[in-house]
Protein backbone atom coordinates (compact mmCIF):
# COMPACT_ATOMS: atom_id res chain seq x y z
CA UNK A 1 0.00 0.00 0.00
CA UNK A 2 1.34 3.98 -0.47
CA UNK A 3 0.15 6.87 1.00
CA UNK A 4 -0.84 9.69 -1.07
CA UNK A 5 -1.16 13.43 -0.60
CA UNK A 6 -4.03 15.08 -2.62
CA UNK A 7 -4.54 18.70 -2.78
CA UNK A 8 -8.14 19.79 -3.96
CA UNK A 9 -8.82 23.46 -5.50
CA UNK A 10 -11.75 25.19 -4.87
CA UNK A 11 -12.93 28.05 -6.35
CA UNK A 12 -15.53 30.98 -5.47
CA UNK A 13 -17.75 30.14 -8.47
CA UNK A 14 -17.97 26.44 -7.15
CA UNK A 15 -19.09 26.85 -3.53
CA UNK A 16 -22.77 26.49 -4.04
CA UNK A 17 -22.12 23.34 -5.39
CA UNK A 18 -19.77 22.16 -2.38
CA UNK A 19 -21.97 23.85 0.10
CA UNK A 20 -25.12 21.18 -1.53
CA UNK A 21 -22.93 18.26 -2.08
CA UNK A 22 -21.02 18.64 1.57
CA UNK A 23 -23.23 15.90 3.18
CA UNK A 24 -22.31 13.30 1.00
CA UNK A 25 -18.57 14.38 0.47
CA UNK A 26 -18.18 13.98 4.46
CA UNK A 27 -19.74 10.57 4.42
CA UNK A 28 -18.42 9.43 1.58
CA UNK A 29 -14.64 10.27 3.26
CA UNK A 30 -16.03 8.71 6.63
CA UNK A 31 -16.73 5.54 5.16
CA UNK A 32 -13.00 5.57 3.57
CA UNK A 33 -12.13 6.40 6.76
CA UNK A 34 -13.19 3.17 8.17
CA UNK A 35 -12.09 0.58 5.46
CA UNK A 36 -8.64 2.45 6.06
CA UNK A 37 -8.38 4.36 3.06
CA UNK A 38 -8.53 7.52 4.15
CA UNK A 39 -5.84 8.47 6.83
CA UNK A 40 -6.57 12.19 7.07
CA UNK A 41 -8.59 15.23 5.25
CA UNK A 42 -9.52 18.55 5.65
CA UNK A 43 -10.09 21.95 4.09
CA UNK A 44 -7.70 24.48 3.77
CA UNK A 45 -8.53 27.76 6.34
CA UNK A 46 -8.64 30.16 3.40
CA UNK A 47 -11.50 27.94 1.71
CA UNK A 48 -9.00 27.61 -1.18
CA UNK A 49 -9.01 23.61 -1.50
CA UNK A 50 -8.23 20.70 1.33
CA UNK A 51 -5.93 18.26 1.98
CA UNK A 52 -6.47 14.75 2.09
CA UNK A 53 -4.07 11.99 2.94
CA UNK A 54 -5.21 8.45 1.14
CA UNK A 55 -3.75 4.98 1.34
CA UNK A 56 -4.33 2.45 -1.77
CA UNK A 57 -2.90 0.21 -3.73
CA UNK A 58 -1.48 2.39 -6.32
CA UNK A 59 -2.02 5.73 -7.97
CA UNK A 60 -4.71 3.81 -10.87
CA UNK A 61 -6.59 2.64 -7.49
CA UNK A 62 -6.57 6.31 -6.05
CA UNK A 63 -7.56 8.20 -9.25
CA UNK A 64 -10.44 5.05 -9.38
CA UNK A 65 -11.74 6.67 -5.71
CA UNK A 66 -11.43 9.89 -6.50
CA UNK A 67 -14.01 10.02 -9.80
CA UNK A 68 -16.54 8.48 -6.54
CA UNK A 69 -16.01 11.91 -4.48
CA UNK A 70 -19.48 13.63 -4.68
CA UNK A 71 -17.42 16.78 -5.19
CA UNK A 72 -15.87 15.84 -8.14
CA UNK A 73 -19.21 14.28 -9.38
CA UNK A 74 -21.17 17.80 -9.24
CA UNK A 75 -17.91 19.73 -10.24
CA UNK A 76 -16.90 21.08 -7.12
CA UNK A 77 -13.07 20.66 -7.31
CA UNK A 78 -11.72 23.09 -9.66
CA UNK A 79 -7.97 21.46 -9.64
CA UNK A 80 -6.36 18.71 -8.10
CA UNK A 81 -3.11 17.54 -7.38
CA UNK A 82 -1.68 14.08 -6.13
CA UNK A 83 1.49 13.17 -5.36
CA UNK A 84 3.32 9.83 -3.96
CA UNK A 85 4.26 10.65 -0.27
CA UNK A 86 6.56 8.87 2.20
CA UNK A 87 5.74 10.10 5.71
CA UNK A 88 9.20 9.37 7.81
CA UNK A 89 7.75 10.48 11.30
CA UNK A 90 4.70 10.95 13.39
CA UNK A 91 1.43 9.36 13.25
CA UNK A 92 0.68 8.70 9.17
CA UNK A 93 4.32 7.25 9.67
CA UNK A 94 2.96 4.19 10.64
CA UNK A 95 0.83 3.76 7.18
CA UNK A 96 4.06 3.16 5.69
CA UNK A 97 5.49 -0.19 4.79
Amino acid sequence: MSVYAVEYVYSPQTAAIRDEHRPAHRAWLASLVEDGRMLASGPFDDGTGALLIFKTEDEEALNRLLTEDPFNIAGGITGLKSSSWSPVLGELSKHVQ
